[in-house]
């Protein structure tokens, strides 16, 4: 078994049942994600457009692709005809530019709002704020060509493990606010995206349902997952 099937074994009698792994396979080769997918991986994220074209173009087409990363709006048609997730909407304008992209092709998209909760001023995101204006526009209930499935949020890169948990409860009472405010009839909406390689079992302890893990699985990389 190669390190990567191992990892990946690992991290599944790890985690509870009920939360999901994103593997993050940005800069990585496609023969590492090839070993990952053998090994019974089928969701993949990457956070750039065009670095995901050129992967999922050699790789099996039952691969679930998340875009994680910030996701301009020039290039949400090139993602719309195949993505499974955008876990990276962090502005009204984007989410209605998926809409329109996706409504031309007669698709829904799943998405996830993404929160900013870490002390980073450079991480992108919503404020809760931003989100309540979003969810109670006018224009929202038009967007039919999408689903709001949830949040995400990425908490400050720090040895300060009472900081990260701290972020990630906050996301949770973010997730369970927006839920009993705007979506208490709405099954679908029910993912919490936190937790990557260094924080994760803090992110599931904190009620994560997806986590986002790349050098855990991969190995360590030259650049942050």
């Amino acid at each position: 078994m190669s390190d990567i099937a191992a990892n990946i074994k690992k991290l599944g009698k790890e985690l509870p049942a009920g939360v999901r792994i994103v593997a993050v396979s940005k800069t990585k080769p496609v023969s590492d994600i090839l070993e990952a997918y053998n090994s019974g991986q089928r969701v993949f994220g990457e956070n750039r457009v065009q670095e995901l074209l050129q992967k999922k173009v050699m790789l099996p087409s039952d691969i679930e692709w998340h875009l994680i990363g910030h996701l301009q709006t020039n290039k949400v048609k090139y993602v719309v005809p195949f993505i499974s997730m955008i876990e990276s909407v962090d502005t009204f304008r984007l989410l209605k530019v998926i809409n329109d992209e996706a409504a031309s092709i007669q698709r829904v998209i799943d998405c996830l709002l993404q929160i900013h909760i870490a002390r980073e001023e450079a991480k992108f995101g919503f404020s809760m704020r931003e989100v309540i204006e979003a969810l109670e526009s006018s224009e929202l209930p038009g967007l039919k060509h999408l689903r709001i499935r949830g949040v995400m949020g990425m908490a400050t890169f720090t040895d300060d493990r009472g900081l990260i948990r701290q972020e990630f409860r906050f996301l949770a009472d973010c997730f369970r606010e927006l839920k009993k405010r705007y979506f208490k009839e709405d099954q679908s909406f029910n993912e919490l995206s936190m937790g990557m390689s260094g924080d994760y079992q803090i992110a599931v302890s904190e009620g994560s349902t997806i986590v986002r893990i790349g050098s855990v699985i991969f190995g360590e990389r030259k650049m942050n997952d």
